[in-house]
């Protein structure tokens, strides 16, 4: 099978070409600021080398793409639909409205009109007050006046029960026709707030993750590429295009954790530590069983609190386009980002950047190195010393273990790891590591996950009633069935809910299917 991975990073766009498993062509070029044109040059560069002998182009069987576009909208406040935003759980849950505790930039572009409805569940799934149908009906119809094309519907409890949220969905559908929806179900997990942060982000970006798979789908058909498109997801596999538009919050850390899958990939470790050193930031990362540790506890995005699937990564300050200053020394966080090859000194920029220190210390042959042989060889070694700090104080903050663990060293400029860290046993380098970001976007694979409370069923029927819903995920996302097999499975009983209640969290994956 031959498949196509792309990973547009913030200073540069990466694409592979992989066939059988191995890297057949591999391409870097600059993230331009519309990222789609990148894109396109890079599979243009791509497959200029990938024919046949013959000169026939390769079948493609599939194309992964990892964006930026979702987190980089939330985190700039650019490209973001003003969502409606409709609570059930009167009379309680009350105090604290939809928005409360979002950043005042934020909440200015996306808040639009609340509506707080009587309905949802006690904690023990008992109905909390009947759904107020007539309400829900009277703010959709004020929803279709107002012309918000966007709405987030989060009810008390609806992981425990989500009925009432579906049945406000059917009537909002059947007063709004075309209305974009999220319900807080779908992607959430018990704590309203941060479930229901996530529910409104998810509905603000809607709109543009529409724009955005379709103009990938454009840039395909523009590079003669005739392949299903997939889209990676922030826990290291991919689902497809179609379904990635209706949930694009679950593409904000997507570009990490393709690295740390590459990293699995090309280093044959499915436990060790990653670091991720890009042109603008470096992630540090953990894999168990060749997947990245997942956070259990509140994620923010762009000042927003979430709960929901995210990996457990830390981002640092320091990539190959930090800027670097003497008098006092310091290293990023600001980043010259894509602008790397016009503004760095080695090529011909007047910005001083990690680039240039590490070709003046001899660690990196780019550009000119005449062009950096001036600067002071203290400021050389400081500058190195400073950055190998930030690297052994990250990796010391992921660690949750005291024994020494490997550490897999990937992205254009981990050039900057050290071959030495405290705590770590040996630093592996691997090939085509510039790239590790595409190969793991590339290999990636399908899952499904469901994190649900179960009442009134043993534990066995718990966990195979969760792990039929995700699988019908799983191949709604792109999955083979025949290939699905889990790789989680949680299960917590829960002693303050009457009859037997059991919190359930499984997880399937599989290889992509047929399409």
């Amino acid at each position: 099978m031959s498949r196509i991975g792309v990973d547009v990073g913030g200073t540069n766009t990466d694409a592979v070409l992989l066939e059988g498993g191995r890297v057949v062509r591999a391409v870097k070029t600059p993230t331009t600021p519309d990222v789609t044109t990148g894109i396109t040059r890079a599979l243009g560069l791509l497959l200029q080398g990938a024919s046949v002998p013959g000169g026939t182009p390769r079948a493609v069987d599939a194309v992964m793409i990892g964006t930026t576009h979702f987190t980089n909208a939330v985190v700039q406040r650019r490209d973001l639909t003003p969502v409606a935003a409709i609570r059930i759980g009167l009379p309680a849950s009350a105090s604290l409205e939809p928005f409360v505790d979002w950043p005042a930039d934020l909440g200015a572009i996306v808040r639009g009109e609340v509506f707080m409805l009587e309905g949802g569940h006690e904690y023990d799934g008992r109905p909390l007050m009947p759904l107020d149908t007539a309400g829900v009906r009277a703010a959709a119809r004020r929803i279709r006046a107002a012309g918000y094309t966007s709405v987030g519907v989060a009810a008390v409890f609806s992981p425990l029960n989500p009925s009432c949220e579906d049945q406000a969905a059917d009537i909002l559908r059947e007063e709004c026709p075309g209305i974009a929806l999220t319900l807080s179900h779908q992607l959430g997990r018990l704590g309203l707030l941060e479930r229901e942060n996530a529910t409104l982000l998810n509905a603000a970006l809607l709109d543009l993750a529409r724009k955005t798979t379709r103009a990938f789908a454009d840039a395909l058909r523009a590079s003669g590429v005739a392949a299903p498109l997939y889209l990676t997801q922030n826990d290291g596999t991919v689902t497809l295009a179609e379904v990635a538009e209706r949930l694009p919050v679950y593409s904000f850390a997507s570009g990490p954790t393709n690295s740390m899958r590459g990293a699995a990939f090309l280093s044959g470790r499915r436990d060790a530590l990653v670091v991720d050193v890009g042109g603008t930031t470096t992630d540090v990362g953990s894999l168990r069983h060749g997947f990245p540790r997942e956070a259990n506890n509140v994620v923010e995005v762009g000042g927003v609190r979430t709960l929901f699937r995210m990996p457990d990564l830390l981002s640092l300050g320091l990539g190959g386009g930090s800027l670097v200053q003497d008098a006092p020394l310091a290293v990023g966080p600001r980043s010259v980002g894509y602008r790397l090859p016009e503004r760095a000194r080695v090529f011909g920029g007047d910005d001083l950047t990690a680039t240039d220190v590490a070709v003046a210390a001899g660690l990196l042959d780019l550009g000119d190195r005449r062009r950096v042989a001036g600067l002071p060889a203290s400021l050389v070694t400081r500058a190195l010393a400073r950055m190998h700090a930030m690297l052994e104080e990250g990796v010391d903050r992921m660690k949750t273990d005291a024994r020494d663990e490997p550490l897999i060293a990937v992205g254009g400029g981990c050039c900057l790891v050290p071959e030495r860290l405290p705590g770590v046993s040996e630093v592996v380098h691997v090939p085509h590591q510039a790239v590790a970001n595409a190969v793991g976007a590339a290999i990636a694979q399908v899952s499904g996950e469901v994190d649900r409370v179960f009442q009134g069923l043993g534990r066995e029927e718990a966990i195979a009633r969760a792990r039929r819903l995700a699988e019908e995920q799983a191949t709604r996302a792109g999955a083979d069935p025949a290939t699905l097999g889990v790789v989680e499975v949680e299960d917590l009983p829960i002693a303050y809910l009457p009859g037997n209640a059991l919190r359930v969290r499984v997880r399937v994956v599989g290889d992509i299917g047929r399409v």
